[in-house]
């Protein structure tokens, strides 16, 4: 079977006159068929019949060429179709005239940068723990044939695959990743973008669209397990703060044994070493103020 070929509009200029010029020859037209008219009044049978036609014909001329005119504003453009056909896409600002039976369908396209902040969606990070999630889109149209002709509504379509796109992200990566070797929602926020913004890009091109920037405003854990996630997460922090004492205090016991050694400060056998390092770890990981111990004992 033959292979279906890719049926995509590419965006073309348009073709147009500047406005003023066009209005300047639209008054000539009216300025002959006044004429035409003011002469027929002065002459009569065959002469003055064919005036009044001449004049009704470029009166009738004047007004179909009038719609022809428009405006074109600072980064919008305006598609031009005539009779069904894409013709071309008018991005010069100023006053433009093109062939007047493209008014009918003549549509206005914004090449301005837009942006729009997301629902918040709910779903299962790559972990299986539902999570909340929502981000800012900041895109504007690139291919104003693509974007009028490729999909039904260019909006609503950037809209639609924003969230189907951040959804897909959610699944992908977990919240945050205990291990400290993966990549996660919460610990890697310029990865997570990039990695938003490759995948909307390649679903909204289709549409001449451009992503410009993708950041999540909304990153939480859903409400029926955040109070759950909360104490995991105050116990990996206790947990940690936890170690780093201990790992200090093992360091600070180690160099004052040392010091003791080098100085001769005093000789001490294995036992009293051992006593020694307890007491130390003690004072120095104790949450709470401890008091000092005097052996009186002879």
């Amino acid at each position: 079977m033959p292979v279906a070929q890719n049926s995509s509009v590419l965006e073309k200029p348009g073709t147009t006159i500047p406005g003023l010029l066009a209005f300047a020859g639209l008054v000539l037209l009216l300025i002959l068929s006044l004429a035409a008219f003011i002469t027929a009044e002065n002459e009569a049978g065959n002469v003055a019949g064919g005036n009044i036609i001449s004049g009704i014909l470029l009166l009738t001329l004047a007004g179909i060429a009038m719609p022809g005119f428009f405006l074109v504003q600072p980064n919008q453009t305006k598609v031009l179709i005539l009779f069904g056909k894409y013709v071309g896409t008018v991005k010069e600002p100023g006053w433009h005239w093109a062939n007047p039976f493209t008014s009918t369908e003549r549509q206005k396209v914004s090449l301005r940068i837009q942006n729009f902040t997301t629902e918040i969606s709910k779903v299962n990070d790559a972990d299986g723990n539902p999570i909340e999630i929502a981000a800012v889109i900041v895109w504007h149209v690139e291919d104003t044939a693509r974007a009028v002709f490729e999909v039904e509504d260019y909006h609503d379509f950037v809209r639609i695959q924003s969230e189907t796109a951040i959804r897909h992200l959610g699944t992908q990566y977990p919240y945050e990743d205990h291990t400290g070797t993966a990549v996660s929602l919460r610990a890697n926020p310029d990865e997570i973008a990039t990695s938003l913004h490759t995948e909307l890009q390649n679903r909204l091109t289709e549409a001449g669209v451009k992503v410009v920037e993708t950041r999540l405003t909304h990153l939480a854990y859903a409400t029926e397990i955040a109070e759950a996630m909360l104490r995991r997460q105050q116990a990996s922090a206790i947990i940690a703060a936890r170690r780093a004492i201990v790992e200090g205090a093992v360091g600070m016991v180690e160099e004052a044994l040392t010091m003791l050694n080098t100085r001769n400060v005093v000789n001490l056998n294995e036992e009293q070493k051992a006593a020694l390092v307890a007491n130390l770890l003690v004072v120095l990981t104790s949450e709470q103020q401890t008091q000092p111990v005097l052996n009186t004992s002879a």
